[in-house]
Order: C-alpha cells, then sequence, then structure tokens
C-alpha cells in the first residue's frame, strides 16, 4: 500500500510538461473521484483517510470540514496530486487533453506527466506563509507563470493585483508583510497561472475574524470569477455555513483491532 508521504510545498513551484490552461469554462466537469483511499503514517501512527464520492465541477466551491487531525490536510495531498492515493476505484481529471486516469498515472509512475499536470493545473495557499523569502511579492506573484512560459503581464494579473490591494507591496519582501498581506499575497501566487483547481488548507485560521472574513471572501471571489474551482479545508464550520458551500464532513470510525484509525469524508444529507 502506498502512503501519502509528499509535502504541499513542492506543490506550487513544481516544473512540468503541460501548457497552462486558459480560463476554464464554467460548470464543465473537472474530477470524478470514487472510492479514494489514503494512509498516512505507520504502525500505531498510521491513519486511514477516505473519500467514497466526489464529483467536483469547474467553478464550483467546495469545502472539507473536520477537526484538526482527521485528514483533511493528507486529502488535499492526494487532490492535489502531491501524494499518491492507498487506492481508488475511480479517480479522473478532465480538462483540455480529455479524461486522465490519475490511478494509472500513478501505477505506471509517470511522475512527469502528474508534475506537468500539478504545476499547469492546480494552485495552492497554505495555513501560513507559502511564499519564498528571498524573492519580492511580485517575483512570487509570478513565478508559477514564468516556470509555465505565460507573460507577466495580462488582464488576470492585474485583476488580481487590484483584488488584492496587492500594488503597494509588489516590492516588497515577505519579512515586511503582516500576516494578512502575506495570505493575500499566497491567494495571488496561487491563482496568477490560471489554474483549473485551487486547493487551500485552513487559509484563515491565523487570522482575526474580521480579516479572515475578508480574506476568504477576495479568495472565493477571485476564483469564481477566473473559473478556478476550490477546495477549502477548515474546522470553520460557521464560516462554511455562512458561505453556504457544499461541504464533505469528516466522520471518524472506530478502529478495528489491527486496524488504524479512520476517517471518511462525504456529503451530509440535506
Amino acid at each position: 500500500m502506498m502512503e501519502c508521504s509528499a509535502g504541499l510545498a513542492e506543490m506550487a513551484t513544481t516544473r512540468g510538461g503541460l501548457s497552462p490552461r486558459r480560463r476554464p469554462a464554467p460548470g464543465r466537469r473537472l474530477l470524478d473521484i470514487q472510492d479514494l483511499h489514503c494512509r498516512r503514517g505507520d504502525g500505531v501512527r498510521a491513519y486511514h483517510v477516505a473519500l467514497p464520492d466526489l464529483r467536483l465541477a469547474t467553478g464550483e466551491v467546495i469545502a472539507l470540514t473536520g477537526a484538526s487531525g482527521s485528514g483533511k490536510s493528507t486529502l488535499l495531498e492526494v487532490l492535489g496530486l502531491a501524494a499518491p492515493p492507498a487506492r481508488a476505484g475511480r479517480f479522473l481529471w478532465y480538462g483540455g487533453e480529455g479524461a486522465l486516469d490519475l490511478v494509472a498515472l500513478w501505477q505506471r509512475g509517470t511522475e512527469r506527466r502528474l508534475a506537468g499536470l500539478r504545476a499547469a493545473r492546480i494552485g495552492f495557499v497554505m495555513q501560513t506563509g507559502g511564499l519564498l523569502p528571498f524573492l519580492t511579492v511580485r517575483e512570487n506573484l509570478l513565478i508559477n507563470r514564468r516556470l509555465l512560459g505565460m507573460p507577466e503581464e495580462d488582464d488576470h494579473v492585474a485583476l488580481i493585483v487590484d483584488s488584492l490591494e496587492l500594488g503597494d507591496l509588489l516590492g516588497a519582501l515577505p519579512a515586511a508583510l503582516s500576516v494578512g498581506q502575506q495570505q493575500r499575497a499566497s491567494i495571488g501566487r496561487a491563482l496568477a497561472h490560471q489554474p483549473a483547481l485551487l486547493l487551500a488548507d485552513e487559509p484563515t485560521s491565523a487570522l482575526d475574524p474580521r480579516l479572515a472574513d475578508r480574506v476568504l471572501s477576495l479568495l472565493l471571489d477571485l476564483a469564481r470569477r477566473s473559473g478556478t474551482a476550490v477546495v477549502l479545508a477548515t474546522h470553520e464550520q460557521g464560516r462554511v455555513r455562512s458561505l453556504a458551500l457544499r461541504r464533505f464532513a469528516a466522520e471518524l470510525e472506530p478502529a478495528a483491532d489491527d486496524a488504524p484509525p479512520a476517517a471518511r469524508f462525504v456529503e451530509p444529507a440535506a
């Protein structure tokens, strides 16, 4: 059984062989997942995460909810192609190249193809940080576009800078920014290359509630305007309800004698 061991940080900067995707048309199929499983850790520290069923469209926003340690980050690693699933009945990605069978790609060891898909089609916002400390905000914002051979300036970049109020911060290094400014810059970097999918791991948990609402609203508004699907991992269920987001909640399962603890992410009945 393969384990979810790869880190999340590489997702934002891995160079690959796919060309960048143009703005996705909202409402088109993006992910089709059934019976997805991941095992993290070994022995008594092992933890099993399952996603029985998920269909995600371009421009759609969903939330993964659950307490800290329930496996939200582990599931994001798999959805972001930073770690292989232990097993999956179906894990399909739909794009300009048709339906890609991601399980088959993992099994064949086609790391270059997966890296290219990850670099060109996926953006990631971490809980804190994520910016390269030796690059200015502008250089962080444009790094993925440069790696993908995209032009540094266009209407999309201008929209990000304006919406996230980054204009006066472009020449600053991350160390000179407040936590809120760093998160806005991280969101800009994650969206600058027009990914089809944005993964956000507790992106507002380090912010005070008023600033958290503003930053999350900016993230979701920009993603929707770009046609980017969003998977938001959060323990803040009140905020998810206030935004009326479709959600998948962690259901903890009692461990059998010789089995690791487990969680299933399921969509609650309406």
